[in-house]
């Protein structure tokens, strides 16, 4: 590949003495592991770029699971992220290294992964940042679900009633009120990932937990475990 791409790190780790393994998002590519050769050295340059929430343009090299990186350039100055918003930022790190796969034109949410780095470095609540990129990624992802009709008759939502979600089929209007049950404003919300009360971040957490789990497993995230000790 030799064409410049953009590109973020979302993990590294040592390879041999002297490189390190990589794990790139690629801007049109999706995720791919690469070997950077000498980035473990002293002088190298390479290790201080090859860090988290670096924009970066790179290219690389090799047909087979692991390339090779050949060039490593910052686009620019590394995103600033304290607290919960780096936190924040391991934690879409994790969930992009678990579901996006290689060799796929990852444009649109390469985008919506830098707005939201973006908007956590500006210290937007993180809470919001990271559902909206949730749902974001859930579309990319082909689950598509219409959060503004009740799928059994057609109907607009309305925010004073309850919806049940049905699994491949979408919201259903009830009576019912337990963990698979929604407002007709919490899934207005949804639809506009415009999270302004504590109650449609809950119920918006509560959803994307349950739509993402097919894709990311049990494996408890690093990430989270972190935030509970802040």
């Amino acid at each position: 590949m030799k064409d410049w791409q953009r590109a973020f790190v979302l993990h590294n780790r040592p390879y041999s003495e002297t490189s390190l393994m990589v794990d790139l998002f690629i801007e049109s590519k999706g995720r791919i592991t690469a070997i950077a050769k000498g980035a473990r050295r002293k002088r190298s340059a390479l290790k201080g770029l090859l860090q988290p929430f670096t924009p970066l343009i790179v290219q690389y090299s090799g047909n087979g699971n692991v390339k090779t990186l050949s060039q490593v350039e910052a686009s620019s100055l590394s995103l600033p992220l304290f607290g919960h918003a780096l936190y924040s930022g391991f934690y879409l790190n994790e969930l992009i290294h678990r579901v996006i796969v290689s060799e796929v034109d990852s444009s649109e949410l390469f985008q919506a992964y830098l707005e939201a780095l973006q908007q956590l470095a500006q210290h937007i609540h993180p809470e919001k940042v990271l559902r909206q990129f949730e749902l974001i990624l859930l579309e990319s992802l082909g689950y598509s679900v219409d959060f503004e009709h009740c799928s059994a008759t057609g109907d607009a939502i309305v925010d004073s009633m309850y919806y049940q979600y049905q699994p491949e089929q979408g919201f259903i209007s009830s009576l019912m009120q337990n963990s698979t049950s929604y407002t007709g404003k919490e899934l207005r919300a949804f639809a506009d990932k415009n999270f302004n009360d504590a109650d449609s971040l809950k119920a918006a957490k509560r959803f994307t937990r349950m739509a993402l789990k097919p894709y990311v497993g049990s494996k408890p995230f690093k990430s989270r475990e972190l935030f509970l000790k802040l």
